[in-house]
């Protein structure tokens, strides 16, 4: 499948890596990038990411036959809105937000309905950088893209956006919106939000500057994510609220046990729970590598 044209609003990481994956693929006719800022869009046209830009996501849209936003979860209703009466007739649109529940709402806020040529969609790929600049062909090589069809998506758009991610080199994945949900509140958001508060609680504390000058390797892995876009992170965990606050609920009654038994000195108790622990890292470890080889 190739596609004729595709409008892309929001041409940073995820929508830049789109795009470069798709020209590596000769999947892609042409490319047109929208967006509020001109350095990025002209940058983008500058490193053959995309053909040409608008900041009008109508312009944008108009004659695309797929359409992907890459826009924050909390820009996604207005971008809606923008594109509402422009979309072609034979055009697919999906997108890379990591809450479905959100997206699907606010598109039936716009549209008074859950359009079938909607495919909400999430990939598990990216960075703690942004902009076009950081994007590259290779990012979803190997790497899973989650669809989330509803009953009333169209299962000639449901296929038409499964073929895109394949071209990218992706392994695609249909999931239900809820159990996506709370899946990436428990593997992905709640992550985030244990290396965002880790940082800002040390950030700070009296001494912090001491804290951080001594931060070790394990530090900086750790907290890698908290170097994530704050926008992004902030509208991810409005617009998935009730899974994230559920998760890390549950979190925070894990964590009082640990501190409860931390207190007590329970050595038996602490290696028992750090070897479970090790055991299922190595075995999501030898899962992850063995399903990219």
């Amino acid at each position: 499948m190739t596609i004729r044209r595709l409008a892309i609003i929001g041409v940073g990481l995820i929508g830049g890596s789109l795009a470069r994956a798709l020209r590596a693929a000769d999947a892609v006719e042409e490319i047109v990038g929208c967006g509020r800022g001109r350095d990025n869009l002209q940058r983008a046209v500058e490193l053959g990411v995309i053909d040409r830009y608008t900041h009008d996501v109508a312009e944008a849209v108009s004659g695309a036959d797929m359409v992907f936003l890459a826009v924050p979860l909390g820009a996604m209703r207005e971008t809606f809105a923008a594109m509402q009466g422009h979309l072609a007739a034979d055009a697919v649109v999906t997108d890379g937000g990591s809450s479905k529940y959100s997206v699907i709402e606010d598109c039936r806020a716009v549209f008074g309905e859950v359009l079938p040529n909607l495919v909400a969609g999430h990939p598990i790929a990216g960075t703690e950088n942004s902009g076009v600049e950081a994007s590259f062909a290779e990012l979803y090589q190997n790497r899973r893209i989650i669809l989330t069809p509803t009953e009333a998506t169209s299962p000639d758009a449901l296929a038409r956006v499964q073929a895109m991610w394949q071209a990218c080199g992706a392994e695609v994945t249909l999931m239900s919106v809820e159990h996506h949900d709370e899946v990436l509140a428990a593997t992905s958001h709640l992550p985030h939000m244990l290396a965002f508060g880790l940082v800002d609680t040390l950030a700070r504390m009296k001494e912090n500057d001491e804290i951080f000058r001594y931060a070790a390797g394990g530090f900086r892995d750790f907290t890698r994510i908290a170097s994530s876009n704050p926008v992004m992170w902030r509208d991810v965990c409005v617009a998935n609220r009730r899974a994230l606050g559920k998760m890390m609920n549950h979190y925070l009654g894990e964590m009082q046990e640990l501190a409860e038994t931390i207190e007590r000195g329970d050595g038996d108790a602490l290696l028992e729970i750090f070897s479970r622990a090790k055991r299922a890292r190595d075995r999501y470890i030898d899962g992850v590598l063995d399903s990219t080889e």
